[in-house]
């Protein structure tokens, strides 16, 4: 049955209820009334408060009526809407598996509800298939790319070369390894996104991969001319892969010196804070402007739409930086107030008892 047949009847109930206890208040009060006072001779109320009679009895009883159906009507005819909305909230790029639930009564909702969950089907396969394929091209093109590198380095290494080629072949080397970063890049977001990336599940002293990674933030921001600081950093035990998190560390460390001012600084903190271990980074940097905040750790997007900065980069730092975080069951923010700072906020929940982590997966 259709939603307007099932309205109709539904509203038409009311309606005919309605129309009854019109009828039964009309009977009474014309009929049943006059043949009283007929029989016991005497004189008729007054029209105004025969019309009082039934505008009370009948009049607000059945507006009453109306408005509670009309309600319990809309409230039972939006109900599904409200369902499917919910769960189609829940759908997104990384799940697309759940399905939205179907009335089976074959109106037009229940029909919607079909089409929408064959929808999600083909986007699933679509993304399936992209991941896939970045997956293998990213891996079919390291071989050729390692090749090529060794080839060059050994190129450079040959004094006989004309300084000329040496020069060609130093810049051909930087590119290549511009391009295998990026390539390593995808294949990490490809097995993240395909779910073939879950951390290792031991217990981490987060605040000895910190200071680390302070110590190697140093000597790049020497050569930056960065200042790096460190005010805090309490001792905090996570469950993780201490590799991807020391990972994450020098990424959001190096994009802090890279998109920074000469004589700028940058600070690192780890504070315990309840049952989460709470990272900051701050950099002195010309800042992030708001309308773009929004998309900043999309794939390959680095703020510059005419990517003609002079900063090294391919746009994946952040997204890689996102997909650790998120593998480590934390989550990451980013705040920024243009020409002042950039605050990188990490949240990571602590190991109540590091005894009880189980083993790498």
């Amino acid at each position: 049955m259709t939603i307007r047949a099932r309205l109709t009847w539904w509203y038409g109930g009311i309606l005919f209820v309605s129309l009854a206890i019109m009828a039964g208040v009309l009977h009474y009060e014309w009929v049943e009334q006059v043949r009283r006072i007929r029989d016991q001779h005497r004189d008729p109320e007054p029209a105004w408060e025969e019309t009082a009679e039934v505008v009370s009895f009948y009049g607000v009883p059945t507006a009453l009526l109306l408005l509670v159906g009309g309600g319990w009507l809309l409230r039972k005819s939006l109900a599904p809407v409200q369902t499917l909305t919910h769960a189609a909230e829940q759908l997104h790029a990384h799940n697309l598996k759940g399905r939205l639930p179907r009335t089976g009564n074959g109106d037009e909702l229940d029909r919607l509800t079909e089409v929408f969950n064959s929808m999600t089907v083909r986007l699933d396969e679509s993304f399936a298939r992209i991941r896939e394929f970045t997956l293998h091209a990213s891996h079919e093109l390291k071989t050729p790319l390692t090749i090529m590198h060794a080839e060059l380095e050994t190129a450079l290494r040959d004094e006989s070369c004309p300084p000329a080629y040496r020069e060609l072949a130093a810049r051909q080397l930087d590119e290549i390894q511009r391009l295998t970063k990026i390539v390593n890049g995808l294949t990490f977001l490809a097995k993240a996104d395909a779910g073939q990336m879950a951390p290792a599940k031991e217990p981490v002293r987060l605040d000895e991969v910190v200071r680390d990674s302070f110590a190697d933030a140093q000597i790049l921001a020497a050569a930056a001319g960065v200042r790096v600081e460190m005010a805090c950093c309490d001792e905090v035990t996570v469950s993780g892969d201490r590799h991807r998190l020391r990972q994450l560390l020098l990424n959001l460390t190096d994009n802090a010196i890279k998109y920074n001012i000469p004589g700028g600084h940058v600070s690192v903190d780890l504070h315990r804070n309840n049952t989460f271990a709470e990272l900051k980074i701050v950099n002195s940097g010309a800042g992030i402007p708001a309308e773009t905040l929004p998309r900043i750790f999309d794939r390959f997007f680095r703020g510059d739409p005419s990517h003609n900065s002079a900063t090294e980069g391919c746009g994946l730092g952040l997204s890689i930086a996102q997909s650790i975080v998120t593998a480590h069951g934390g989550c990451i923010q980013i705040t920024s107030e243009p020409h002042q700072a950039t605050v990188v906020r990490v949240s990571l929940p602590l190991v109540k008892d590091p005894g009880t982590v189980g083993a790498p997966l």
